[in-house]
């Protein structure tokens, strides 16, 4: 999947109709935004609700989906992936 780039020209990925995984820089440190986002006037704006990861806290989650740890997690409870 190919990132699209917002108004202020940062990459994200649009996961669903309300929300979106932005990678964008703030006060000089890249950032992994997960956001929900609502629409004023035409335009996608960020909500509130969401989390903003480091690249070490990114990574962190990188390494628990790669292991499938989070997988097992969510069979465990009858998720079915």
């Amino acid at each position: 999947q190919e990132p699209e780039e917002n108004d202020s020209g940062e990459s994200f990925f649009e996961l669903s109709s309300k929300k979106r995984l932005t990678v964008r820089k703030w006060s000089g440190k890249v950032l992994i935004d997960v956001r929900e986002f609502y629409e004023k006037g035409g335009k996608q704006l960020p909500g509130k609700k969401g989390i903003s990861l480091t690249l070490d806290q990114y990574k962190a989650v990188k390494e628990l989906v790669n292991s499938g740890s989070i997988d097992a997690l969510i069979k465990k409870e009858g998720g079915d992936i």
